[in-house]
């Protein structure tokens, strides 16, 4: 009877998944970095955390780059079971905020010119995360004056991949 007691116990508790922890996390901005782009994080006030069941952090640098990678085949490797997190920091503030529960405003001067800062309260001219996730793959976004300003020509962006175009295609 004991052993069967004792081979109950050991079974539930290997069984049983600890819960992760999808607390915020803070930034090491001399070893994080972007998981689409590969760009060092520069700025809390744009950059975006994303929390597996596992407790596993990969960041992004600007909420572009996070939307670009959902969904791709990256993200669903990294998420697995479909349980996940994701922090952004309030474009004001810095303290971490829900990316999808943010409001955002246009026209900021993001890492990567998306131009999406977020905010912890609504106002007349903010977006839900689902619109800006939209307007992301519209290319909605300053995304290609920051471009030409930074002369780097068209990064195209999608698919959980972010890479520059030939020099022949450039403009």
């Amino acid at each position: 009877m004991i052993k069967k007691l004792v081979f109950v116990l050991l079974l539930f508790a290997f069984a049983c998944k600890p819960q992760a922890d999808f607390k915020p996390k803070e930034i090491n901005f001399d070893r994080d970095i972007c998981e689409l782009c590969l760009m060092g994080l520069a700025d809390q006030k744009y950059s975006v955390q994303l929390t597996n069941s596992e407790g596993k952090t990969i960041w992004f640098d600007d909420i572009g780059c996070y939307v670009n990678y959902k969904g791709s085949d990256g993200w669903k490797k990294f998420i697995r079971d479909g349980e996940y997190k994701s922090w952004i920091g309030d474009c004001e503030t810095g303290k971490w905020i829900d990316t999808e529960k943010a409001n955002y405003r246009f026209g900021d001067d993001t890492p990567m010119g998306y131009g999406f800062g977020a905010l912890a309260e609504a106002n007349d001219s903010t977006f839900d995360f689902n619109t800006v996730a939209q307007r992301i793959k519209d290319g909605k976004t300053s995304r290609d004056k920051f471009m030409k300003e930074k002369k780097m020509g068209k990064m195209k962006c999608g698919n959980g991949k972010c890479g520059g175009m030939k020099k022949e295609e450039k403009e």
